[in-house]
């Protein structure tokens, strides 16, 4: 009896064990509850939202608030404000058609800090005047340049023509060339890598895009009419680029200069190429008519239809223009790839053939590098 009281309080002793953990986990568990409930703020917030300052602007909703209909539209309401003559775009005392010269800071000045940021300076510790000429022969710039001195400069060139829609080939060549250029050479007097390459690779950009053949077209226009002969200008590119639009545009600005034009329709490939023809050239009699001119067409159209040999047809219409006394012929032709090699070699048949005075190229700026394709 004894041992088997013993063994009683042995299990009593267990469950009591195990029902204080569970209160002690259930405390536990409740304090830590209480303690990640966040608390109630004293204030409460305003609802709705504020209203919005502009940084630019310095006023508030209210100057824009018109909602009142009491001073709705009224001149008490808004104000007139004085008349800044600063902030004009035109000024009478500057040639007429020239606009207010706006002001920008450029961020030249803050990517050459950034290159440059430790330069070899002339140390001054020597004292007296061999420290002193060490800072003047410093400063007046006998060194001569190196391509380690150049590279993080280049670099940094190099980043800024890709970030400028540059291809990547064309700014690695011309870091080359000016690097290849600027090597070996002296300084100037108080100049800093930074400028020198600077300088160098706007020389190279302004003498790759510099024109090799100055183009006056009005000039060219009455040349040929010195001649007696009609000035021929064909008009050619890829597929929907608007080679008859501005061939139409074109024509609007030659007969505000007083030259008489004749539209050759060589696109005989689109279905509806000559009728657009026809309606530009209808548009533009109505602007110009004849009566406005002395009886004198200042436009015409010259069709042969679809399906027919596009060279040919320009001949015909430069003698026409020629025995009538048209000024300008623009030849409008088919939109081509440039890997289309039947097409390009009907093209370059009509150039051959009719020798025009000037091939006017309508691209897309969107297509990139594939434009050089195109062209070339």
């Amino acid at each position: 009896k004894q041992l088997s009281t013993a063994g009683d309080k042995e299990e009593l002793t267990k469950d009591e064990i195990l029902q204080k953990n569970r209160e002690e986990f259930f405390r536990r568990h409740m304090k830590a509850g209480e303690k990640s409930r966040s608390p109630k703020p004293d204030a409460q917030k305003e609802k709705g939202k504020k209203p919005r300052v502009w940084d630019l602007g310095n006023s508030n909703a209210k100057v824009l608030d018109y909602s009142n209909s009491a001073t709705n539209g009224s001149a008490e309401a808004c104000p007139v404000e004085e008349f800044d003559p600063d902030m004009a775009l035109g000024d009478k005392n500057r040639e007429p058609g020239r606009l207010y010269d706006l002001e920008y800071e450029s961020d030249d000045e803050a990517e050459e800090e950034k290159v440059v940021q430790n330069p070899s300076k002339p140390s001054v510790k020597k004292g007296g005047l061999g420290g002193m000429f060490g800072m003047l022969k410093g400063l007046v710039g006998s060194k001569s340049l190196t391509r380690d001195d150049m590279d993080p400069v280049l670099e940094k060139m190099k980043d800024h023509l890709i970030a400028k829609n540059v291809a990547a080939e064309i700014a690695v060549q011309l870091c080359e060339s000016v690097a290849k250029k600027l090597e070996g050479k002296v300084m100037g007097t108080f100049t800093t890598v930074t400028s020198t390459v600077k300088q160098a690779l706007q020389e190279a950009l302004v003498q790759i895009l510099q024109p090799q053949r100055r183009v006056d077209v009005l000039r060219d226009v009455m040349d040929a009419q010195r001649h007696r002969r009609p000035y021929v200008v064909t008009f050619c590119g890829v597929n929907g680029v608007g080679k008859s639009t501005n061939l139409a545009k074109i024509s609007f600005w030659l007969i505000e200069n007083g030259f008489s034009v004749l539209i050759a329709a060589c696109d005989t490939f689109r279905a509806g190429a000559v009728e657009q023809l026809r309606t530009h050239t209808r548009r533009l009699n109505a602007l110009h008519p004849p009566e406005s001119h002395g009886g004198r067409t200042m436009v015409q159209l010259y069709e042969k239809g679809y399906g027919k040999d596009a060279a040919g047809i320009a001949m015909e219409a430069i003698s026409y223009a020629r025995n009538q006394g048209f000024d300008v012929v623009l030849v409008d032709t088919a939109g081509r790839m440039q890997d289309n090699a039947p097409l390009m070699t009907a093209l370059a048949k009509l150039i051959a053939v009719n020798a025009p005075d000037l091939v006017l190229f309508v691209g897309e700026a969107l297509v990139g590098n594939e434009a050089v394709d195109q062209l070339v």
